[in-house]
């Protein structure tokens, strides 16, 4: 028996498919509900992961914004007998930890990535090591990416990053924009590493990380690992999986 909840960006589209939704099944209350269905973009499905992820509900998620790698096709036809039979797959966040110059912690998770920008007109100069080992001495670039699988086809496939299997156990460590070394095309590591990236001109050269869509400015050092007590339910219509969208992503060729 499904009893969802529907939560829904505030958009045309996304209100147009609530209304439908409505007229089809039930929307229970949050306390009452076995499912929650997330109607928007990636985004709105990124932020819906975090905040309600407390309640222990798998999530659904209907595209109503552009590309919507993390949802599902909406189908007048289809869609409401698609979430009897919609599959399972489960993702854990990255946890990022920041110290700001004034020596302050900061925390967030990211589902997608962890991105380390500059902050100034200045490129960044960044230490990247996991655990004792070193990575790399000094990037100077306008930045690095650190990827999940599931974020692995969103900004990662944009600066050339590898895209990664869901059950590859891996993350992708990727530059933006390297101007010394200009050959140094990033890393892939186990997703039981502890990155850490240290800012080695902190006054000169300020940089910001960003979990997702959580930014910490003026970013001293900043330490980023799997945290796999968290877990996230999202479900996909049986046939089009998150695995199977990137397995597509991987061969897919691009057109002008």
């Amino acid at each position: 028996m499904i009893n969802p909840h529907i939560l829904f960006d505030n958009t045309k589209q996304s209100r147009k498919i609530k209304n439908f939704l409505e007229q089809k099944i039930n929307n229970f209350s949050l306390s009452k509900c076995n499912l929650l269905i997330v109607i928007g973009g990636d985004g709105f499905m990124l932020a819906s992961l975090k905040k309600y992820n407390k309640y222990k509900k798998p999530f659904y998620g209907i595209n109503a914004g552009s590309y919507g790698f993390l949802m599902n096709k909406f189908s007048s036809k289809n869609t409401v007998k698609n979430l009897s039979k919609a599959k399972a797959v489960t993702i854990s966040p990255l946890e990022m930890n920041v110290k700001n110059k004034l020596n302050k912690i900061k925390k967030s998770i990211a589902i997608n990535e962890v991105s380390i920008l500059r902050q100034s007109r200045q490129t960044a100069s960044l230490e990247i090591s996991n655990g004792s080992q070193k990575i790399i001495k000094k990037l100077v670039s306008d930045g690095v990416l650190i990827s999940t699988p599931a974020g692995s086809t969103a900004y990662n496939m944009s600066v050339y990053g590898p895209i990664l299997n869901l059950d590859s156990n891996k993350l992708s460590i990727r530059p933006i924009s390297a101007f010394r070394p200009r050959r140094w095309k990033g890393r892939i590591v186990s997703d039981k590493s502890k990155i850490i990236i240290k800012n080695l001109n902190i006054n000169k050269r300020p940089i910001s990380a960003v979990a997702d869509n959580y930014e910490v400015r003026n970013a001293k050092s900043i330490s980023i690992q799997t945290n796999k007590r968290i877990k996230f339910n999202l479900l996909y219509d049986s046939n089009k999986s998150l695995q199977k969208k990137i397995k597509i992503e991987q061969i897919r060729k691009e057109t002008n």
